[in-house]
C-alpha cells in the first residue's frame, strides 16, 4: 500500500468516529449505509478538450470512452461555470464560498500571502463529511495553499480537513519545469520532453537504465520505436544514459534530485497531522502524476470499502497543466500516435501531447472505477456500478483551456485567466447512488456553479452545510436535479470571478509578455519566471534576464523589471516596439437564465498619453450566450468580441444592462471587510476569539497567517495592536 501506516489509519478514522460522536459498531454501520463520494477534478481540459458536449472542436478533441460512460450513467450539466483559475475554482468548490469572500482569487503563488489561502476557519467540504462519520482524502493536486507563507507548511491539508493526503505541494501550486538534462544525462535543453528519444529523434536505441538505488538494467528497443528504450526507463523512474553499458558504481553525473514537471514530483503524504516528504529518489515521486495518485486512491478507498466506512475522496489530476509531457506509453490506446518527435513550441505538438494526456487521465479513471469496485469492463467498454455500491461520482474541471491549447470554435484569445465563456464553461456529470435512474443520460438544463457542489456533498452526507456556519454561503442546492433533470432552474444567475491575490505591502505579481501572440500580450497571471517562460512567454519582472525584440534590435530588459504590464508597453515603445494588449488583472461575470450575460473588466491599461503609461480602466460588456449559435449549426454562441452588443442598448438591452450590474455591484458590496480590524477568522467581529487565534498564528509563525492583518508579510505585534484596539467591531452585514 501507498500508506504509511495502515494500522495508524484505522486508529485515525475510529478516533474520527468517536469525536462526532460515534463510539462503536453499530454507529459504524449506520454510517456506512451513507453514500460515499468520489469527486474527479481534472486541470484546464475546457469543454472544447472534450467530445462529451458534441460541440466537434477543431483540432478534435480525443475519444475519451470512460467519461462517455460515466456521462451515459449518469447527468451532464450543460450550463455549469467554474472560476477562471485554479486556485480559485478550488477555493470556490471546497468551501462554496465566491473568492472575493475568501481572497483567493487567483492562481497561487510564492508570493501571496496567506490571507489569500483557504484558511483553517473556513468550513471546508472534507470538514463538513468528517463530522458526519466520513474518512476523508485528497490525491493529487492541492494549489489552494502554498507552504512557502502557510504557518501549516506541509500539513496545509490535514489543516483544511482532510485526514490523509497524497499528493504535491510544489513551490509554486503547479508542475515544475522539465529537466531538459533528463536527470543529468545531458546539456540543459538537450532533452526538451524530459527523457532521451530513440535515435530516429536525435537519441538512442540503447543504453543503461539506472535507478536511484544504483541498480542498472541495459535496454535496447528498436529503431522508431513508439515506446524507446530512453522512454521507458524514465517512465519506470529511472535515468537513461544512451549508448552505454551499466557501470557500478553508476556515473557521478546521474541526478536523481531535480524536479521535472509530472515525472519527478515534490509527493507528500499527510496523515494525522503529520506530513511526510517523500523523496525524489523514491519511486511514488518519479512515477507520472496521474498514475501515481491512482495507485493512492485505489489502496486508500478500497481499505476503506473493506472496513464499510463512508468516504469522501478527491482525485485532482494535473491534466492538462503545463508543463506538458507525454504521458506512460501504456497508458494510452494501441492506436495512439507517436509522441516522441513532438515540438511543443508548435500548435500541432501542444495539441498531440494534451491529447495524449487528456486519454491516459481518462485510462486512470477508468482503472480506478474498476479497481475500486465503482464499474466492470465488460469487453472494452466500462459499466458504471457505483449505484449498486452506493457511491455518488462527481466529475468537474477547475477553468477553461489555455489559451494555446483553446479548440475552435472557442475563443484562444478570452481563454484561462478571463470571465468569458471559454474561461469558466465546464464539464460537469454527476452518477451513481442518488441520482434518479429514470434520469440517467439525461442533460441538466439549469443555471449550475461550481460552488453548487459544495452544497451537493454536504447534502448526499446528510450534512445542513448552512447550520453552525458563521460564513455567507455561495452555493445553492443540485440535489433536485438528481431527482428530475428538468427541475427548475434554482439559480437566477451565475458568477465568477478572477483577480489579484493578495501580497505584502501590495505587491502584485510581474508582467510577462507573450511575443509569440498576434498582437502581443502582456499578463501578469504567471506567478513566477519559471512560470511565465514555460507558458511560452518572456519575464518583464523582477530578476528579468532576456532580451526582447523591439523594432529591428533585441533589447535587453532591465533587471529590475517593472511592476505593471502598461509600463511594459511603453518600455517596447520607447526602444522602437508595437505595444501589445494587456490583459486584465481582475475579470467578472454574470449571467442570468436567459442568456444574457455582463463581463466587468479591470487593469491598468496602456494609455500612450500617460506620464506613465498606464491608465486604470474598468469596461462592462454585454452579451447574449447560449449553448447553440443559431447562424452556425453545431456550434455554441458564445461572448466573442465580435458579438459583444453595440451601444446604444435597445429598451430590452438596457434593461438587462441594468439589471446585471446591479446584481453585480450588490454581490461584490455583500462581503464585509472586517482583516484590517483584526478579523482574521472572517467571521465578521473582532473579538477575544481573534485575539487567541492570533497568539496561536504567532507561536507557530513570525511570518505570513490569516492573523496578519495588516497584510505586511508579518504577524507580529503590530497586529496584535490592531486587534486590541478594535476588540467589540462588527462588521456584519445586517
Amino acid at each position: 500500500m501507498t500508506l504509511l501506516n495502515s494500522k495508524f489509519l484505522a486508529a485515525a478514522v475510529l478516533a474520527g468516529l468517536a469525536g462526532v460522536g460515534l463510539a462503536g459498531p453499530a454507529e459504524a454501520a449506520a454510517a456506512s449505509k451513507k453514500p460515499n463520494v468520489l469527486l474527479v477534478l481534472t486541470d484546464d481540459m475546457g469543454i472544447d478538450q472534450l467530445q462529451l458536449y458534441g460541440y466537434n472542436s477543431v483540432p478534435p478533441a480525443p475519444p475519451t470512452p470512460n467519461l462517455a460512460a460515466l456521462q451515459s450513467a449518469g447527468l451532464t450539466f450543460r450550463n455549469a461555470w467554474t472560476m477562471p483559475a485554479c486556485s480559485t475554482a478550488r477555493g470556490v468548490l471546497y468551501t462554496g464560498r465566491y473568492p472575493f469572500r475568501t481572497q483567493l482569487q487567483a492562481a497561487l503563488g510564492p508570493s501571496d500571502l496567506a490571507n489569500s489561502m483557504i484558511s483553517p476557519y473556513e468550513r471546508t467540504i472534507p470538514k463538513l463529511l468528517a463530522s458526519a462519520g466520513y474518512a476523508t482524502a485528497l490525491f493529487g493536486k492541492f494549489h489552494v495553499g502554498l507552504q512557502g507563507n502557510s504557518p501549516y507548511a506541509l500539513t496545509m491539508p490535514d489543516s483544511l480537513g482532510w485526514q490523509y493526503f497524497n499528493g504535491w505541494l510544489d513551490v509554486t501550486g503547479d508542475p515544475s519545469s522539465i529537466d531538459t538534462t533528463a536527470g543529468g544525462v545531458g546539456a540543459t535543453d538537450a532533452y526538451p520532453n524530459g527523457y532521451v528519444p530513440g535515435s530516429a529523434n536525435g537519441g538512442a536505441d540503447s543504453g543503461a537504465c539506472y535507478n536511484s538505488a544504483g541498480q542498472c538494467q541495459a535496454l535496447q528497443t528498436a529503431v522508431g520505436a513508439k515506446n524507446p528504450a530512453g522512454r521507458m526507463c524514465r517512465d519506470d523512474g529511472g535515468i537513461f544514459v544512451p549508448n552505454a553499458a551499466c557501470t557500478s558504481p553508476m556515473p557521478g553525473n546521474l541526478n536523481f534530485q531535480t524536479l521535472s514537471a509530472h515525472y519527478v514530483s515534490p509527493l507528500v503524504i499527510n496523515e494525522f497531522g503529520k506530513a511526510f516528504s517523500v523523496p525524489p529518489t523514491d519511486k511514488r515521486a518519479r512515477t507520472f502524476r496521474n498514475v501515481e495518485q491512482t495507485d493512492a486512491a485505489i489502496d486508500w478507498i478500497n481499505w476503506q470499502q473493506k472496513h464499510r466506512m463512508p468516504w469522501f475522496a478527491t482525485i485532482s489530476t494535473a491534466t492538462v497543466h503545463t508543463p506538458m509531457q507525454a504521458p506512460p506509453v501504456n497508458t494510452l490506446p494501441p492506436d495512439s500516435l507517436d509522441a516522441n518527435g513532438a515540438n511543443l513550441d508548435d500548435t500541432a505538438g501542444k495539441i498531440l501531447i494534451a491529447n495524449q494526456m487528456i486519454q491516459a487521465m481518462d485510462s486512470e479513471l477508468g482503472r480506478l472505477l474498476v479497481s475500486t469496485g465503482l464499474a466492470t469492463k465488460v469487453g472494452d467498454r466500462l459499466v458504471l456500478t457505483a449505484a449498486a455500491a452506493n457511491t455518488v461520482v462527481i466529475y468537474v474541471n477547475d477553468n477553461g483551456s489555455l489559451g494555446s491549447q483553446v479548440r475552435l470554435p472557442f475563443d484562444p484569445t478570452r481563454a484561462k485567466g478571463t470571465a468569458y465563456q471559454t474561461g469558466v464553461w465546464t464539464p460537469m456529470v454527476v452518477a451513481g447512488a442518488k441520482v434518479n435512474p429514470a434520469n440517467v443520460g439525461k442533460d441538466v438544463q439549469a443555471l449550475v456553479n461550481i460552488a453548487d457542489l459544495y452544497e451537493l456533498i454536504g447534502n448526499v452526507a446528510g450534512v445542513d452545510v448552512r447550520k453552525n456556519n458563521p460564513y455567507i454561503v455561495d452555493s445553492v442546492p443540485m440535489a433536485q436535479y438528481l431527482a428530475d433533470n428538468t427541475a427548475p432552474s434554482q439559480r437566477s444567475y451565475d458568477f465568477n470571478l478572477v483577480g489579484p491575490n493578495l501580497q505584502a505591502n501590495g505587491g502584485i505579481n510581474g508582467p510577462c509578455q507573450f511575443p509569440g501572440s498576434n498582437p502581443p500580450s502582456c499578463s501578469q497571471i504567471p506567478v513566477t519566471k519559471s512560470v511565465c517562460e514555460d507558458n511560452g512567454g518572456t519575464w518583464f519582472g523582477q530578476g528579468a534576464t532576456a532580451s526582447y525584440q523591439t523594432g529591428n534590435t533585441s533589447t535587453q530588459i532591465p533587471s529590475e523589471g517593472f511592476k505593471y504590464c502598461c509600463q511594459v508597453q511603453q518600455w517596447i515603445v520607447a526602444n522602437g516596439g508595437v505595444a501589445g494588449t494587456v490583459i486584465p488583472t481582475t475579470s467578472m461575470a454574470v449571467r442570468d437564465k436567459l442568456g444574457y450575460k455582463l463581463v466587468r473588466n479591470q487593469w491598468n491599461n496602456y494609455d500612450a498619453s500617460s506620464q506613465t503609461g498606464c491608465q486604470e480602466t474598468t469596461d462592462n460588456e454585454l452579451y447574449t450566450i447560449g449553448q447553440t449559435n443559431p447562424v452556425v449549426p453545431g456550434a455554441p454562441l458564445i461572448d466573442t468580441e465580435a458579438r459583444l452588443i453595440p451601444t446604444p442598448y435597445t429598451p430590452q438591452q438596457q434593461k438587462k444592462y441594468v439589471e446585471l450590474t446591479g446584481y453585480l455591484n450588490t454581490l461584490l458590496n455583500s462581503q464585509p471587510d472586517c482583516l484590517a480590524k483584526g478579523d482574521g477568522n472572517g467571521d465578521g467581529v473582532v473579538n477575544l476569539e481573534d485575539l487567541n487565534n492570533y497568539k496561536r498564528m504567532a507561536h507557530m509563525t513570525s511570518g505570513s497567517s490569516w492573523y496578519d492583518v495588516n497584510t505586511d508579510g508579518y504577524t507580529n505585534s503590530t497586529d496584535e495592536q490592531i486587534i486590541v484596539q478594535n476588540l467589540g467591531y462588527s462588521c456584519k452585514k445586517k
